[in-house]
């Protein structure tokens, strides 16, 4: 105990020591807490089945090394009896590092967290590698606001006229910029909530339709059955009521084929000759095996009776092709059958000729 009271009574009336000590001390610690990273967190993290946290954990040691021996400076310097413009500047210098150091770590943090989110997008739909960039530079923008505010309280700079002059010309931008935000957000609502992906054939409000090319951030590329590629803002799909032809378990689309045929008709004929060229189709590969193609008696008309040739094409895309060969071949096939194909007619009942004039 004697011991100890001298050597504390050697440490108080040296001040160089005891700031030697408080150094050395600093570095024991921060290589304690690397210790305590490399050796025990490690093996927490080897049992995980994902290697995130090991590279996470990877990018953590210089911060905490630095952070940990810099907070030792920070108490010798407060420990010396220097001016008091030298230890704000010395004091500030060290808040500075340790802030751009946790910067430093945030940002590849954020890079390695979207990386693993763009290579699982079925558990993070928001996240996809066209919104990717996205989210890279909103994450630093606040990480870099962040840093940016701690350094400038380090330095003792009062940040309230600023957040407010930011305030005003967020607000400012906002409404400059309003639709090319609107279109935007509505990219990533539209590739996270995927109504569509690329290769699908869509047809929007008025009947316009295509096959989408490119799903932006700003702006979807279609292109029409005239292969002339339009591009539409997001905000306008965003907008509109959507029909995914190429949804669904798979990208068959079924078409119908109406036929009538005069009062008379032998139905079961008639069916035997559609089924014919259904056959013809499936082997010449216009319409799909599976599902079937389907024969139905819809109903009786004015003039007709109404039938319905139902099939299924590859693709949506198809369906002008298919329903003018289609019909190419039934109206074929109805003439060589002898089968009407009526159309409308009047008769005209005269009640009385024009008497010949003097008669």
């Amino acid at each position: 105990m004697e011991l100890l009271k001298e050597i504390w009574s050697l440490l108080r009336a040296h001040l160089l020591i005891q700031v030697i000590v408080v150094l050395v001390a600093s570095v024991l610690l921060a290589k304690l807490a690397d210790w305590f990273m490399t050796r025990i967190l490690r093996r927490l993290t080897s049992r995980t089945k994902t290697h995130l946290d090991d590279r996470l954990l990877d990018m953590m040691h210089k911060p905490v090394f630095y952070s940990v021996l810099l907070t030792g400076v920070v108490i010798a310097v407060q420990m010396l009896n220097l001016p008091a413009p030298l230890h704000f500047v010395s004091s500030a210098l060290v808040k500075t590092l340790v802030v751009l150091l946790w910067l430093s770590l945030g940002i590849r943090a954020t890079l390695l967290f979207l990386d693993w989110m763009t290579q699982h997008t079925e558990r993070f739909q928001f996240v996809q590698p066209a919104t990717k960039p996205l989210f890279d530079i909103a994450a630093k923008l606040i990480l870099i606001g962040g840093a940016a505010y701690f350094v400038l309280i380090s330095w003792k700079v009062d940040v309230t006229a600023w957040l407010a002059s930011a305030g005003i010309l967020g607000i400012a931008i906002g409404f400059a910029a309003k639709d090319t935000l609107a279109n935007l957000f509505a990219g990533v609502f539209i590739l996270a909530d995927s109504p569509y992906k690329v290769g699908d054939y869509i047809v929007l409000d008025g009947g316009f339709r295509g096959r989408v090319t490119r799903i932006g951030l700003r702006s979807t590329r279609v292109l029409t059955r005239d292969d002339v590629e339009i591009t539409i803002p997001n905000a306008t799909i965003a907008n509109s009521k959507i029909l995914n032809e190429s949804g669904g378990p798979h990208l068959k689309h079924r078409i119908r084929t109406s036929v009538g045929v005069a009062y008379g008709t032998d139905i079961d004929q008639l069916k035997k000759v559609l089924q014919q060229v259904i056959e013809t189709a499936c082997k010449e590969g216009h319409i799909c095996q599976d599902p079937e193609a389907r024969i139905r008696f819809r109903g009786f008309g004015d003039s007709a009776l109404m039938f319905d040739l139902l099939s299924w094409i590859h693709r949506p895309e198809e369906r002008g092709r298919v329903q003018d060969h289609l019909n190419t071949s039934i109206y074929k096939a109805l003439g060589s059958a002898q089968i009407e194909i009526p159309y409308p007619k009047r008769d005209v009942y005269v009640k009385q000729l024009p008497r010949e004039a003097g008669s």
